[in-house]
């Protein structure tokens, strides 16, 4: 059997960027003494998502680089540890800030470097320059390799976010979040997990954090098990509200067959009829349209 172990470290960040480094990559070498093969870190550490109720000329100002010596001393740490961090960040970027996630794999490489796409502008985000695209990459472990992807938070809300990376290949993907992971956003995360036949990881700030709870969770998206009657829960791991480290051991092996013989994914979709997706001119008095180039 191969078991998966992915740490998510919901932890509160402290007032400094040197600060939550430090804490970082203790909890780091925590997550690692407990088996962790990847370790996965709330929305934006950099900040602690700190960019409500200041100017933004303040919080925009601590944006860092992706090859800064925050982000890598992450790396250099992920290859101390043997173990994939996917470390967040407010990033600087020659387009604007970016909320962004940097995995590093097993050996200290960068391997994914993803900016969130659904920015949420009808608030102070809409400061924030949206990625381009949705990527996945082939994840070196200890486990052997396999296929990762990226959503952050407010991407969860859209089903085209989780498909997209289903369709490139994801087995797994990563979300940082900075909300309240109340029961709706939850079956969202369920839902993207069961319709794609993929694991979703998210890790959330605990309830310390202003506007956030807990409750970070792992769907390992296996619905049916032949020995079982009728379907069952694919929540490996649901959090308290509490500071810690939570770990969740996910069956690469019975997700892998799973893929193969289940028949949601990409198995009967019927993409032809799927043109309005495309369709920018809708005119419904209830959608805000901005599509941000």
């Amino acid at each position: 059997m191969s078991l998966l172990k992915i740490a998510l470290l919901q932890i509160a960040p402290c007032n400094t960027l040197q600060e939550n480094l430090k804490k970082g990559m203790k909890y780091c070498e925590k997550a690692k003494e407990l088996g962790a093969d990847i370790a996965l870190f709330p929305e934006m550490w950099s900040n602690g998502y700190h960019i409500y109720n200041r100017p933004v000329e303040e919080w925009t100002n601590e944006a860092i680089s992706s090859d800064c010596d925050f982000v890598n001393a992450f790396g250099n740490l992920a290859r101390a540890l043997n173990m994939a961090i996917g470390i967040t960040l407010l990033e600087r970027h020659k387009r604007g800030p970016r909320n962004t996630l940097i995995l590093f794999d097993m050996s200290g490489k960068q391997k994914l470097v993803y900016a969130k796409v659904h920015t949420c502008d009808f608030d102070v985000e809409r400061n924030l320059a949206p990625g381009q695209d949705f990527y996945v990459t082939a994840l070196n472990t200890a486990c052997g390799e396999i296929k990762v992807g990226a959503m952050i938070c407010f991407d969860r809300e859209f089903p085209e976010s989780a498909r997209i990376l289903m369709l490139k290949g994801a087995e797994l993907i990563l979300v940082p979040n900075a909300c309240p992971m109340e029961i709706n956003r939850l079956s969202q995360l369920r839902a993207r997990a069961y319709e794609n036949m993929l694991a979703i990881a998210t890790c959330n700030y605990p309830k310390t954090v202003p506007d956030c709870n807990g409750g970070s969770s792992v769907f390992d998206g296996v619905a049916y098990l032949p020995e079982i009657k009728g379907s069952r829960d694919t929540c490996i791991l649901h959090a308290d509200g509490q500071e810690g480290i939570y770990i969740a051991e996910l069956d690469l092996e019975q997700l892998r067959r799973y893929r193969k013989n289940e028949v949601h994914g990409n198995a009967y979709r019927h993409p032809s009829k799927y043109s309005v997706l495309l369709d920018t001119k809708i005119d419904d008095p209830f959608i805000r349209m901005d599509y941000r180039k």
